[in-house]
Formats: structure tokens, C-alpha cells, sequence
């Protein structure tokens, strides 16, 4: 289970103060392998599905606003559901080059790709990053995105078996470097 997802829910639905604190500070390990960065990403995605299984009662519970109403949706829709069809739409336009019928779908593609170039820079901007560090999203769509789908599609498959699921160990390093 995702522990911090699993709390938090938890206090939203006993009713208990949460506290944002914009100054906190977190300390983890970066993943150093591709293997290391899926497995951590497979375990986030189950967890988060476990989470959203455990409080399934809050989804478009009015007792919980927009908790219920917005984010608990919101992570369906954006973290489980988007994240395993979009490649399927990218392979959809590979398949369909052949045919022509990359003319119907390249509109909403050149979109897709603005949106996440513009939002990269706008992430770029507020981090107080070089803005041309948004480039990096082309990589991103190219070989994380399709990984992240793996992830989530191993997820689905294993909570709908009801496999159990080890957290594994971490082996930790200490070895990237981190910017303070």
C-alpha cells in the first residue's frame, strides 16, 4: 500500500487537520537503472491502486467535496487510466501511417505534444529551471511514457488476480547527486 496515499485519505476521511507546509522537505533516493526507476513505478502504481480500492467509498461522496468529487477522479483519469491508453494512441497513429489516416489523427497529436511542451515550460519556469530544459519531454514521451504504461498495465493485472505483491528491496547507494 502506498502508505503516504493511504494516510492522507485516511485523515480526509476521520476528518483530521491537514497542514500544508510549503517549505517541507523530503529526502529519498533516486532510482540509479531503468529496471530500478520501473519496479519503483510498478510499486507506486499498485499502491496507488490499492489506495484507491481501500477508499473507494470517497469517490463522488458529497461528504468529501472535492476530494471525492475532483481529486480522487482526477487520479483515476490522469495516473491510472490516461497513463495505460496513450500508447495505445501512439501506436494507433504508427499503424495508421501506411493508410493515410495519420491526416485525422496528426491535429490531435501536434496538440498533445504542444500541451506537453508548453507545460513543461511552465514547470520549467516556476522551478526557475533553464527553459530550454523542456525539451527533455520528447524522451520522456518517447521512452518513459511507454514504460510508465507497462507499469501500470502490470499493476491492473496483477490487483485484478489479486496477486500479492512484494515491495522488494531497495538497494540504496547514495550515490546520485543532489542539488541543495
Amino acid at each position: 500500500l502506498a502508505e503516504d496515499t493511504d494516510l492522507t485519505l485516511s485523515l480526509h476521511k476521520h476528518r483530521q487537520r491537514i497542514v500544508y507546509v510549503p517549505d517541507a522537505i523530503a529526502w529519498t533516493e533516486a532510482p540509479e537503472s531503468v529496471r530500478t526507476l520501473a519496479r519503483q513505478r510498478f510499486r507506486w502504481a499498485y499502491g496507488t491502486l490499492q489506495c484507491l480500492w481501500k477508499h473507494r467509498d470517497m469517490m463522488f461522496n458529497w461528504n468529501y467535496r472535492a476530494l471525492g468529487w475532483f481529486s480522487l477522479p482526477s487520479i483515476w483519469f490522469f495516473q491510472i487510466i490516461l497513463v495505460a491508453v496513450t500508447p495505445m494512441v501512439d501506436l494507433f497513429l504508427l499503424a495508421s501511417l501506411p493508410f493515410g489516416a495519420w491526416r485525422a489523427v496528426m491535429p490531435f497529436v501536434i496538440t498533445f505534444l504542444a500541451m506537453d511542451v508548453i507545460l513543461a515550460t511552465l514547470a520549467c519556469i516556476l522551478e526557475r529551471e533553464p527553459i530550454l530544459r523542456a525539451w527533455r519531454i520528447l524522451p520522456m514521451r518517447l521512452i518513459y511514457r511507454p514504460m510508465l504504461s507497462y507499469c501500470i498495465w502490470k499493476a491492473i493485472l496483477r490487483a485484478v488476480k489479486g496477486a500479492w505483491v512484494s515491495w522488494g528491496k531497495l538497494e540504496r547507494t547514495a550515490s546520485v547527486p543532489v542539488r541543495v
